[in-house]
């Protein structure tokens, strides 16, 4: 059995670790100690697209980790450094990047000597407590070879059989980028507008019957990062607009917005601007974001 090292269980690392856990041994690395302890004693219930609750080992101490085969880090990508530097030298195989934006991968890659494995879900939650999280929208996670630390096909392809195993789709590709830029355009105009007007991703930011509707602004910044993309030699797997359609109809606060609910750090810089590690990603953020909420 596979050995599965889950970095942050907020609402999709709890996802992926309920439903690894049963076709593998999970081990959740958490930030507060109070969570591990619930998560052992308690496991993860896991509702709505799917009802079930699973067992897991769980510790926020990263020196009780063992070696694991592969690891998912589910954290913001601004703490992605921060939470994976202690557990980069115990992933023996390959390590997927769930984040948001881009950048991620190349964080990832300087602390470890697996593989690393570019990352993007569509898939959503709502994380109701440390136990608890309501499975909205059962799509897939694209997984592809991270092409500096040379990820074989043959490795993206297993970590993408474990996951659908478990219970998840998962999708192995060649080349991940289309799927990735797919969901940072989507992500770019989504994020921003619910961070500006504080409304959950919900069925206006798909509306475009009136002049006033809330979907023509979304469908112009959709557009304008499609452009961009197109510009940069990206031809996009998935339709962003059409994203924004599925996932307007869940009510689902997107990451920004609960940033700003919770007056934290929000990804900004990753979902729309540049991340720290200098990967040009979309040249709208100033216009889409305020400086307040960076």
């Amino acid at each position: 059995m596979k050995r599965i090292c889950i970095v942050g269980a907020g609402a999709i690392g709890s996802l992926y670790a309920a439903h690894l856990a049963r076709v593998a041994e999970v081990w959740a690395l958490v930030r507060r100690p109070e969570h591990a302890a619930l998560l052992r004693s308690q496991g993860v219930r896991v509702s709505g697209a799917h009802d079930f609750t699973s067992s897991l080992n769980a510790t926020s101490n990263p020196t009780e980790l063992p070696e694991c085969d592969f690891g998912i880090v589910a954290t913001k990508a601004s703490q992605v450094e921060q939470a994976f530097v202690p557990v980069g030298n115990k992933i023996r195989i390959a390590v997927l990047s769930a984040q948001n934006g881009l950048g991620s991968e190349e964080l990832l890659a300087k602390h470890t000597k697996a593989y690393v494995i570019r990352g993007t879900t569509f898939m959503s939650g709502t994380r109701h407590s440390d136990t608890h999280v309501q499975f909205e929208l059962d799509t897939p996670t694209w997984m592809g070879p991270f092409e500096p630390t040379q990820t074989p096909d043959s490795v993206v392809a297993e970590l993408a059989e474990l996951i659908s195993a478990a219970g998840l789709r998962a999708e192995a590709l060649p080349d991940a980028r289309p799927s990735q830029w797919a969901k940072l355009v989507f992500n770019a105009a989504v994020n921003s507008v619910a961070a500006l007007t504080e409304l959950p991703h919900c069925p206006a930011f798909a509306e475009e019957r009136e002049f006033g509707d809330l979907g023509h602004l979304l469908h112009a910044l959709i557009q304008e990062g499609v452009q961009v993309a197109a510009a940069a030699g990206i031809e996009l797997r998935e339709d962003p607009w059409r994203m924004n359609c599925v996932g307007a109809q869940t009510n689902h606060p997107p990451s920004m917005l609960s940033d700003i609910r919770h007056r934290s750090k929000t990804e900004v810089d990753f979902l729309g601007g540049r991340s720290p590690v200098k990967h040009s990603a979309l040249g709208f953020r100033r216009r889409c974001t305020p400086r307040f909420i960076a």
